[in-house]
């Protein structure tokens, strides 16, 4: 896929779990009731119905919501504990997040290898599920997307009821003294990674600040001393009081039968008892600790090693309940959208800020309302920060219009709506809404939105966006200080009582995306002028539709030289056409109820749309503008390039960067100029600050086409008529320079091993690779492709995590992965993880063990066959998603394939044997020509030791 060189993107995906330490063990509570033997239970009393969820609640006091989706082949099931960092005493900061991480781990009933029983994220893996827990400040989840099925759905309710009675907590967990090891030093890396983050340590400071009190000043991390030193008993506390049925709750959406899931709901979490809330060990206590009314500003000072300014204001707003809070979020669009926004207008436009952001939090207690302002470092930050303010805090002398409130509303309304249509997205963002006293504050908040005026908006402006309410970098003192009094938090109960909501959005079709299913329903074939497509017609929840479309430019000659005027021009696609400006053609897509990305680079586009089916036809119409009639303006050219350079500045002394960009020179050196030539984050600028805007136009004007392209739609829509609207479009839309493929090569290079400093950084990155010859239509490459999932592309169940972050604790992401080419023998194999620059050598000498192990004894068969069933139902829980669907269609067709090749790849990997894996393995990952490059400060690190 064509990718912009420009913006380094880190080859990890965070994880969102957790982990922690411990001091001396407090008294043991009283010992949390495992679940009675089975006897008769009470019948769920069913609650409120709203637009097709269903609530019930247990006899043990679980509620229960169910929105069953047939569209959907797949389910998913969110349960949301009401606990958070908000619920943490002095001491226990953390202890949220650090649960988050150990209900992951082996529980009383769920051991590896006995009673045959798996542990929690070996049954997660083994059913290819997408899973996570996140923590914040009012509630806790944990979810879980996996293929239909009752057998699934069965283990996974099992699991749940399981992970809320028989969590170990045990401190060998969290850290064993003698082994020194532990779950501790990975929620530790955690901590450091974003200690690592400029905006994260400030908006952390700035939040500490603005709160004197109240815990909403607390990250949900924690405190790095209460990491390390946190309490057993005290947690496993923690854990028997606010893990309880009564706490919680607990919804599935997608596809399955909701009689029989609600009666498999009832036999496995309504079993486990309700805690006796008098017992003092189990009574939660209601929050009551509130901040004094602000009486002046408040300021606080980052100072560390970094390459941009940041400015950050934060404003005390109501809590998410309270009606108010809807004018607020409105606010917030109002002051920080990019391209229409007021900051975005008074600081971007002008040069004074890379970008701006709005954070509007919406709590249970009354929250901030934060914004945010990346300076580049040669900008004045005195004159910035008085531009950054008058903006914020001059509503009253230039009050809110309608136009600026409707474009708001608009934005807002179509991510609700989206998220509406999608039951997997729904069922994880309840989770907020839940947290903020009722599910059904969701739909509440959705049409409070749509009833907010231009009048609502500029009450809470003048109201709350004041000197006196905002948090900074300085305190003046005034005679007459004003005041900004926040209300009470709502009578939530009182609010949804009688709320009935809107009519449920339509269902969709019952789809089995087989590769079959998936060949028989594509239309295939090419526009006049060459583009190929595949459309996938299909009835989907609200009539949600995605296209993927990937445009192709130039060969390797022609290229030479452009890759800096490839990425600007398809930066400035979305940036105004000649008939729409930037904010006018955002505004047109948001009318249109379509999310549209376009990446890419001097190689090619790739073109990602969201919308609904009615709207389909306009968007296609509207793309093919943005395509081929962009403005190219100097304004927006200025702006585009004033943007990445700073995005640039803030990531090019990151060890990620760092690192990962090292490799890529060493591993891949092509000449100056090459289009695929690595270029260093000061190379990068350099070239586009010598930039001009006749490059650009020349690159859009000679390269830009359709006839060397691809589009694949899939969801709901009218193939034969969108066949015809792309014909009309795009076929007869040719780029002046042909297009022929550059081919990639592997260079052999020989191993390297270098550590790189960056200063003052908690946080290190390594990277390792090797590459060699093999595509993927080679006999080896699917038992290669099964050997990298095993060592360490299983999430969190591979061999990597197994050594590395579960048992030896140095690590909170690593992995590797497998980029093997379809058209000529040119892959690699490359490992990552993060880690802290102390461990540098334990870490790499236990990456090293484990490629050995590999290669010298292989995989056994039961480790083989549970990652085959993990691979596999991973790739179906892929084809259920129309968006990833719609993208493997549109590689297809590049390739000439239909997803028979897909399904004869699925039949070689489950034929495989563990020899034929390690075979594979050892042929092609020569542990001899693995080369490593890791930044970090390690003189720091070593000084430290020492």
């Amino acid at each position: 896929m064509p990718h912009d060189r420009r913006r380094l993107v880190p080859i990890l995906a965070c994880l969102i779990v957790s982990g922690a330490l411990l001091a001396a063990p407090a008294p043991k509570p009283a010992a949390k009731p495992k679940a009675a033997a089975a006897q008769p239970l009470p019948a769920p009393v069913k609650g409120a119905t709203v637009e097709g969820i269903t609530e019930y609640t247990l006899g043990n006091g679980l509620k229960v919501l169910l929105f069953p989706d047939p569209s959907k082949p797949s389910t998913t099931v969110n349960i949301t504990y009401l606990v958070g960092s908000i619920n943490e005493n002095y001491g226990e900061t953390g202890m949220a997040h650090l649960l988050e991480h150990l209900v992951f781990k082996p529980t009383k009933e769920r051991h590896s290898g006995e009673k045959g029983t798996k542990i929690p994220v070996d049954v997660l893996n083994g059913l290819g599920a997408r899973f996570n827990g996140t923590t914040w400040l009012d509630r806790t989840n944990y979810f879980v997307s996996f293929p239909a099925g009752d057998d699934n759905l069965r283990t996974i309710l099992d699991l749940e009821a399981d992970r809320m009675v028989n969590a170990r907590i045990a401190q060998k967990d969290l850290w064993d003294p003698e082994a020194k090891k532990g779950e501790m030093t990975v929620v530790r890396n955690e901590f450091e990674m974003g200690e690592n983050d400029p905006i994260r340590v400030t908006l952390q400071r700035t939040f500490a600040a603005a709160f004197e009190w109240h815990n909403y000043g607390k990250s949900t991390i924690g405190a790095r001393t209460d990491i390390e030193n946190v309490n057993i008993g005290r947690l496993q506390a923690f854990y028997h009081k606010y893990y309880q049925p009564d706490n919680a709750v607990l919804l599935v959406a997608g596809k399955f039968e909701e009689g029989k899931t609600l009666a498999w709901v009832n036999e496995t979490l309504g079993r486990v008892p309700r805690p006796d809330r008098a017992r003092p060990e189990f009574a939660i206590q209601r929050t009551y600790t509130l901040d004094p009314t602000q009486d002046g500003e408040r300021t606080v000072t980052v100072r560390r090693v970094g390459d941009v300014q940041m400015l950050m204001a934060a404003y005390h707003i109501p809590a998410g309940s309270d009606p108010a809070y809807a004018a607020a979020e409105v606010l917030g669009q109002v002051m920080a959208d990019e391209g229409s926004g007021r900051l975005y207008k008074a600081l971007v436009d002008t040069k004074k800020a890379g970008f701006v952001f709005p954070f509007v939090g919406a709590n249970r207690e009354p929250g901030l309302a934060l914004f945010g302002a990346q300076i580049p470092k040669e900008v004045d930050l005195d004159e910035a920060r008085g531009i950054f303010l008058k903006t914020l805090e001059g509503v009253k002398a230039r009050p809110v219009t309608e136009a600026e409130v409707a474009k708001a509303r608009q934005n807002i309304l179509k991510n609700l709506e989206l998220t509406l249509n999608d039951s997997a997205r729904l069922g994880v963002g309840l989770s907020e809404y839940i947290a903020l006293g009722d599910w059904r504050l969701f739909f509440l908040h959705r049409d409070r939105i749509q009833a907010v005026t231009a009048a609502d908006v500029q009450k809470t402006a003048e109201h709350y966006f004041k000197a006196t309410n905002r948090t900074l970098g300085q305190f003046i003192p005034e005679a007459k200080p004003e005041r900004a009094e926040i209300p009470a938090v709502p009578d939530v109960a009182a609010m949804v009582k009688d709320y009935k909501g809107r009519a449920a959005v339509a269902q969709g079709e019952a789809f089995d995306a087989t590769p079959a299913a998936i060949d028989a329903r594509t239309l295939r074939g090419a526009l006049s002028g060459g583009m190929k497509f595949a459309l996938l017609p299909k009835k989907t929840r609200g009539g949600m539709v995605s296209l993927r479309m990937a445009l192709h430019f130039g060969d390797e000659q022609s290229l030479m030289n452009q890759d800096t005027a490839g990425s600007v021009a398809v930066d400035m696609l979305m940036r105004g056409t000649r008939t729409l400006d930037k904010e006018q053609l955002k505004e047109a897509f948001d009318k249109l109820k379509a999310n549209v990305r376009i990446m890419g680079g001097a190689g090619g586009a790739t073109v990602m749309v969201t919308t609904v089916r009615e709207n389909l036809p306009a968007t296609v119409k509207l793309l093919a503008e943005v395509l081929r009639q962009p403005a190219l303006g100097q304004a927006e050219f200025d702006r585009s390039v004033s943007e990445t350079v700073t995005a640039l500045e803030s990531q090019k002394s990151e060890p990620t960067t760092v690192a990962v960009t090292a490799l890529q020179k060493h591993m891949q050196p092509w000449p100056k100029g090459h289009v695929n030539a690595a270029l260093s984050a000061d190379e990068s600028i350099a070239e586009l600050k010598a930039l001009k805007l006749d490059a650009v136009k020349a690159f859009h004007n000679d390269f830009f086409g359709a006839a060397a392209a691809e589009v694949a739609v899939a969801g709901d829509f009218d193939a034969p008529g969108l066949k015809a609207e792309l014909e009309q479009l795009f076929g007869a839309w040719k780029a002046p320079r042909a297009h022929t493929r550059v081919p990639a090569k592997i260079f052999k290079p020989a191993a390297l091993n270098v550590a790189l400093e960056t200063p003052d950084k908690a946080n290190a990155f390594f990277v390792a690779a090797v590459d060699f010859p093999l595509k993927d239509s080679d006999p080896d490459y699917p038992a290669l492709l099964m050997a990298n999932h095993l060592l360490g592309g299983g999430a969190l169940k591979s061999r990597l995590a197994d050594r590395i972050r579960q048992k030896e604790g140095l690590s909170y992401g690593v992995g590797s992965q497998l980029s093997v080419s379809p058209f000529e023998p040119a892959s690699s194999w490359s490992a990552f993880a993060i880690y802290n620059p102390g461990n540098v050598d334990k870490l790499e000498k236990a990456f090293r063990e484990e490629v050995a192990r590999a290669i010298q004894d292989g995989f056994t068969a039961e480790e083989l066959e549970a990652g085959k069933k993990a691979w596999l139902q991973g790739q179906a829980q892929s084809r259920s998603q129309d968006a990833e669907l719609a993208g493997r269609l549109a590689g297809m067709l590049r390739l000439d394939r239909t997803m028979a090749f897909q399904a004869d790849l699925e039949a070689k990997v489950q034929a495989l044997t563990p020899a034929q894996v390690q075979e594979a393995f050892r042929k092609y990952v020569d542990p001899a020509r693995i080369s490593v490059a890791k930044a970090g400060d390690f003189a720091k690190a070593k000084a430290a030791a020492k």
